[in-house]
């Protein structure tokens, strides 16, 4: 007598589908190369190496201008910018120890938000790509003893910083302990980039001697600790 009611299908099932699809991991890990790129490619339209050339803006001094260098340093990591060259910077800019503070929270800023971007971007997707024994190890080591080992990464300057950052969100290493770690441990090759972009107009002076003296041995150790676990690595094969 009546007709049937013809089953209607689930409102919203297209953008349902849509949103797995945008939210899916691989779609978080081109989202999180587009912003890397995006950024990489600003800052080398800005070049922010000039400021070791021209200086700071004469209209910005005292502690708002380190803050505000700080916030810059941040975001100059995030876009692989060299922190070396922006260690210099600071020392040359601000002094020692004003600008130690400033490439310290600019160290830490950087890294919180490479570390933010990659955990929430990137894991899900690059924790499936960990077959390599060295990769496995490192997941490994972050993973079960992530402050002690992200501490050693930062003291020894082997590493590059931003690979640091990504591999240290990959794993399962907590966000505290991270952040601690890289303060910490990013404390002494900081220092002495600073000093020495402190005096760089000195450099017969005992304190860029004594600065370039420790980036020279710091880098050695960490080529060291790099071959000795790269050895031990090959070895248990």
């Amino acid at each position: 007598m009546f007709d049937p009611v013809p089953a209607t299908r689930p409102s919203g099932g297209l953008a349902v589908r849509c949103t797995r699809a945008l939210l899916s991991p691989w779609s978080r890990l081109s989202l999180l190369v587009a912003v890397l790129l995006a950024a990489a490619f600003t800052m080398l339209l800005f070049e922010p190496q000039r400021l070791l050339a021209s200086g700071w803006p004469s209209g910005l001094t005292g502690s708002g201008a380190a803050m505000l260098f700080g916030l810059v340093y941040g975001v100059c990591t995030v876009a692989f910018v060299p922190r070396p060259l922006l260690n210099l910077a600071a020392g040359a800019l601000f002094g020692s120890q004003t600008g130690l503070v400033a490439a310290l929270a600019g160290t830490v800023l950087g890294a919180g938000v490479s570390f933010m971007l990659g955990r929430v971007l990137g894991q899900d997707a690059l924790r499936t790509l960990l077959r390599g024994k060295w990769l496995k190890a490192a997941d490994g080591l972050l993973s079960r003893h992530g402050f002690r080992s992200m501490l050693a990464i930062r003291l020894f300057p082997g590493v590059p910083f931003a690979a640091a950052n990504y591999c240290a969100a990959t794993s399962r290493m907590g966000y505290p302990p991270f952040l601690l770690a890289t303060g910490l441990g990013s404390i002494p090759n900081t220092a002495a980039y600073v000093v020495a972009g402190s005096q760089a107009t000195s450099p017969t002076s005992p304190a860029f001697l004594a600065a370039m003296g420790f980036i020279v041995l710091s880098g050695a150790g960490g080529a060291l600790v790099a071959w000795r676990r790269r050895h031990r690595l090959g070895g248990g094969s």
